[in-house]
């Protein structure tokens, strides 16, 4: 049922994303009369439409996106000298065609931001925004490197004062590469460097390290030591087994390094402080084998929920979606120069599975991961890859410079190199999806 659900949203967002994404190519054709012959919603075999024009307007078997075939648009084409052809029709009026795909998804990005924080805008409240260590996990690079709870991060890399998200983006894409930090220690200035280890699971860079911060319990568990005990969602955790805790990460390190010793765990709720005596289980139900109470731990976030007006909705959600087009840019970057491995892409089982969450808990998630998934389509779709959007729009720049079109020869060789691409680029995500799923070792 999970896997139907996944699979159902999953269909929902992509198949959005693609039908905007070729809306922008149809809209852009039809205005400078290009011939299309289909407008498909879906692929496969045609289910049922209706022909307007010269477009046959359908629903295909497989509504898993859809497609725009223009006349004497793909090599070898039979209407490759139709007058009101792709190939006919003036090199820039070419390229805006092209370019109108990416930029559809672009525009629904920013949209669907503009139109949900018009609704429900939400702002993480945070009064001292110092970047302080919360939990420094046991062997781990930022141990080694002499890091402590409590330091506070003051400069990354020459920048003073850094966000937890600055350092966080930093460490990701870091893998093997040292990080230099500045860190106030009790009034001390002391210099340090971290050199993040790869996480051969996510294929990112990992310090070991966690932001200090208040942590309470997610869901628990009923059946579970934690759940028997009394615990109960949203109780706020003071301290574990004698030690304070200010991190979701130093918590789960006490429970699974207690060896099935009983943990004393001290705890808030309604204002009043409590103490439970909580027994470890050996499980693997959600993951590998290890100590567990069946209970989540999280940080507790003080959120503040507005609405904003239009002006100041599509402001904020064109500063959002820059600066996350900056972070997939350095990202991709950090893969090439082999500092994150490409596992960290995510595939369509990754994005069935964060479809599902999404869709679980409610349209605002959903709204946001879909207007992350349009920006993402976007990047790659403009990406120098034959057969995707960028390579064609290399390649009209090429042919502008050369001032004449490229041979039907070469048109070939392009698109049989970069369909071999995908298929490979498509082979490998997947992978890479189902050994994430798959347990470790």
């Amino acid at each position: 049922m999970v896997f139907l659900q996944s699979a159902f949203w999953l269909l929902v967002l992509i198949g959005v994303m693609i039908l905007v994404h070729e809306l922008g190519h149809f809209w852009a054709a039809r205005f400078f009369d290009v011939r299309v012959d289909v407008f498909s919603f879906g692929f496969g075999p045609r289910l049922f439409g209706f022909k307007k024009g010269d477009t046959d307007y359908r629903v295909s078997a497989v509504p898993f996106g859809g497609y725009v075939k223009m006349a004497g648009e793909q090599p070898g084409d039979d209407n490759a000298n139709d007058p009101r052809g792709f190939l006919a029709k003036p090199r820039w009026q070419r390229l805006i065609v092209v370019f109108a795909g990416p930029f559809m998804n672009v525009v629904l990005a920013v949209a669907l931001l503009t139109g949900l924080y018009m609704v429900k805008y939400q702002k993480v409240l945070d009064a001292d925004n110092a970047a302080v260590i919360g939990s420094v996990g046991i062997e781990t690079p930022a141990a080694r490197a002499g890091l402590e709870d409590g330091d506070k991060i003051i400069a990354l890399e020459g920048h003073r004062n850094p966000t937890w998200e600055d350092i966080i983006l930093e460490e990701v894409q870091s893998a093997n590469r040292p990080m230099h930090l500045t860190i106030d220690r009790q009034g001390k200035n002391l210099p340090a460097t971290v050199t993040p280890v790869m996480d051969e699971r996510a294929g990112i860079g990992t310090a070991g390290w966690s932001e200090k911060g208040e942590v309470q319990l997610g869901p628990v568990a009923a059946d579970m030591p934690a759940g028997k005990t009394g615990l109960q969602q949203g109780d706020l955790i003071l301290s574990a087994g004698g030690s304070p805790i200010h991190a979701a990460a130093r918590f789960h390190e006490i429970i699974r390094g207690s060896k099935g010793k009983p943990v004393t765990i001290e705890y808030q709720r309604a204002g009043q402080t409590r103490e439970v005596t909580v027994q470890p289980v050996w499980s693997s139900s959600d993951g590998p084998a290890r100590w567990v109470i069946g209970a989540y731990v999280e940080p507790k976030l003080h959120i503040v929920t507005t609405r904003l007006s239009l002006p100041e909705a599509l402001q904020v959600s064109v500063q959002e979606n820059t600066r996350s087009a900056g972070v997939i840019f350095q990202f991709l970057r950090a893969i090439v120069e082999r500092r994150i491995s490409p596992k960290s892409l995510t595939g369509p089982i990754g994005i069935g599975q964060l479809s599902g969450q999404a869709a679980k808990q409610g349209p605002s998630a959903f709204i946001m991961l879909m207007s992350m998934v349009s920006l993402n389509l976007a990047i790659f779709n403009l990406l120098p890859i034959p057969i995707m959007d960028g390579g064609g729009i290399v390649m009209l720049f090429i042919e502008m410079l050369m001032r004449r079109d490229m041979s039907m020869s070469v048109r070939e060789a392009v698109f049989k190199v970069g369909f071999v691409f995908i298929m490979v680029l498509v082979a490998f995500v997947i992978y890479s999806d189902i050994s994430k799923i798959l347990p470790a070792g």
